[in-house]
């Protein structure tokens, strides 16, 4: 069997610092790669998400994008979106000597999807995109708060804080939305997988991102973590798919006023990769009308796949 020789690359997203934020594999030449076969390079990579850049459908936009996890395969995801726009234009702008500003128009699986990029020289950019579909609140048969504490390996009074209670929100992928007290809580958190299915569900996207308003950086507007054991991934250490749909908690229970609201949301702090990720709402009649998701990335690797 003939092989191509592939190009990839490897991005620390939502970071602007090397071996800091979440780690990205992008393979650029992706044409005639089977489903079965991208699943196994994400596998072979190991990492949270491995992306394969292809032709767009319509010309009008740069690339089309498949995520997958090393489980299966996502319609959506932010830190891959951020780390490919920004290798994009890095791509497309590859002596830069000055700071740049670019749009790159992509398509996923959940719709077209524009982001805005600063790109900068030594191979780092920034990325804010329009979530392509809004947060919206889903059924979900969380489990008691008795059951979600002992999923979490926490107590019972670990569990939510002020109006806060736990929830289930989707912007393309669904999370179970668990409030923590405070810091010193979710720090002890972690993964009981014999109580995981009781208290998230027994289905693929049984996932839980866990809040607090307690935070390790001063400026940053919540602390969170992410476990998704059925992904593949036992925590991640930054997910803006999760960012953005967390929109729809804050809507819900801080019930933001009238216009434009920005948060900073810190991640991967307990793994040694902290992260920030840049969560834009738009409110008007007290309803959720926009959001954007932003961060920095930079190109850490690059090789030939031989596949």
């Amino acid at each position: 069997m003939s092989r191509s020789a592939r190009r990839y690359f490897i991005l620390d997203v939502f970071t602007d610092e090397l071996f800091a934020g979440n780690p990205l594999a992008v393979v650029m030449d992706s044409e005639g790669l089977s489903d079965e076969e991208m699943q196994k390079i994400a596998k072979e990579f190991n990492l949270s998400e491995t992306v394969f850049v292809q032709p767009p459908k319509n010309k009008v936009f740069n690339a089309a994008l498949r995520i997958f996890t090393p489980a299966f395969e996502l319609p959506f995801a932010g830190h891959p979106t951020v780390g490919t726009a920004v290798l994009l234009g890095l791509q497309r702008f590859p002596d830069l000597e000055k700071r740049m500003d670019s749009v790159m128009m992509l398509e996923e699986k959940v719709g077209p999807i524009q982001a805005r990029l600063k790109l900068k020289p030594g191979n780092v950019g920034e990325a804010v995109f329009d979530v392509p579909k809004n947060a919206e609140v889903i059924e979900s048969r969380l489990g008691s708060k008795d059951e979600i504490a002992a999923a979490l390996g926490l107590h019972i009074k670990d569990i939510g804080f002020e109006n806060h209670v736990p929830s289930a929100y989707s912007a393309g992928v669904p999370f179970a939305m668990i409030p923590i007290r405070n810091l010193e809580a979710i720090r002890r958190a972690r993964p009981v997988m014999p109580s995981w299915s009781t208290a998230f569900g027994s289905h693929a996207h049984n996932d839980a991102y866990l809040y607090t308003r307690e935070t390790v950086r001063h400026g940053s507007s919540f602390h969170t973590r992410m476990f998704a054991p059925s992904m593949g991934v036992m925590e991640d250490p930054a997910t803006g798919s999760a960012a953005a749909a967390f929109a729809g908690v804050i809507c819900q229970f801080d019930k933001p006023g009238q216009g434009t609201h920005k948060y900073i949301i810190e991640q991967g702090f307990e793994m040694d990769r902290p992260s920030i990720i840049e969560l834009e709402l738009d409110v008007a009649d007290g309803r959720l009308k926009e959001e954007r998701i932003g961060g920095s990335a930079l190109i850490v690797a690059s090789g030939t796949l031989m596949v």
